[in-house]
């Protein structure tokens, strides 16, 4: 007796942990052609149309669908009979909420860094160095660049702050938040980096203040990046609209 409720147990669990891996592959699929642009802001979301995209069952993809609108990427339109949703419009509000709270978020991280024992200071210092020449490279060189590419290093440069400095937690809140801003870049890209020299020069700013191990100036440099990134972002915005929210 005890054979069979331990092999039904078995069973339960193993297709538990299938419908979470399913819902888990449905999310990041759905986040990333969000995020690509290839589901538009703005664009309604037919559930079996994106199931059928995705090679997947309505189960797991209606499960992700609800979990993006936890996180902001989809939003519901409700009526009395029936209830849609949609991809979440790119807008100069929602920009400047998630720039606040990455700029605060890496803030944070970069305090942790910057009371690193000098060795590793040094070491975080040289990659962030070599990360920033690459992209003032890019500036001195005077042709058009592939926006991808510059996004990449900004990210690694990023990225690089964060994992030598955040915690578990934080850590998770960044990869939460890191996506929905990755949105505003990809879509408004060719605009953006016509102020790259700027990013470079904040970016310097930061280099210097982890290399002095000043916390202060860290945290203040890394907001400002991002506070001042989101102006940048507002006046593309302003000349080129609002995506998804018409």
């Amino acid at each position: 007796m005890s054979k069979v409720s331990g092999s039904s147990n078995g069973k339960v669990r193993s297709a538990k942990a299938e419908h979470g891996t399913s819902l888990l592959t449905a999310f990041q699929e759905i986040r990333e052609l969000i995020v690509h642009g290839k589901l538009s802001p703005g664009t309604w979301i037919v559930e079996g149309d994106l199931a059928e995209h995705l090679g997947m069952s309505r189960t797991p993809v209606r499960g992700a669908l609800h979990w993006l609108q936890r996180e902001g990427y989809v939003l519901e339109q409700k009526s009395a009979s029936k209830s849609r949703m949609f991809v979440a419009p790119l807008t100069k509000d929602d920009a400047k909420e998630l720039y606040s709270i990455i700029g605060r978020i890496e803030g944070m991280a970069g305090r942790e860094t910057a009371g690193l024992p000098k060795p590793e200071r040094q070491a975080i210092v040289e990659k962030l160095r070599a990360i920033n020449q690459k992209l003032s490279d890019i500036v001195a060189d005077g042709r058009p660049a592939a926006a991808g590419g510059i996004f990449d290093l900004d990210r690694t440069f990023h990225r690089t702050i964060v994992a030598s400095g955040a915690g578990p937690r934080l850590t998770v809140l960044h990869n939460a938040i890191e996506p929905q801003t990755e949105r505003y870049w990809r879509l408004y890209a060719s605009s953006i980096i016509n102020d790259l020299h700027l990013s470079i020069d904040e970016h310097e700013k930061i280099i210097a203040a982890i290399d002095d191990g000043d916390a202060n100036r860290v945290e203040r440099g890394l907001k400002a990046n991002w506070d001042n990134g989101c102006q940048r972002l507002a006046r593309v915005i302003d000349m080129f609209g609002e995506r998804g929210s018409w």
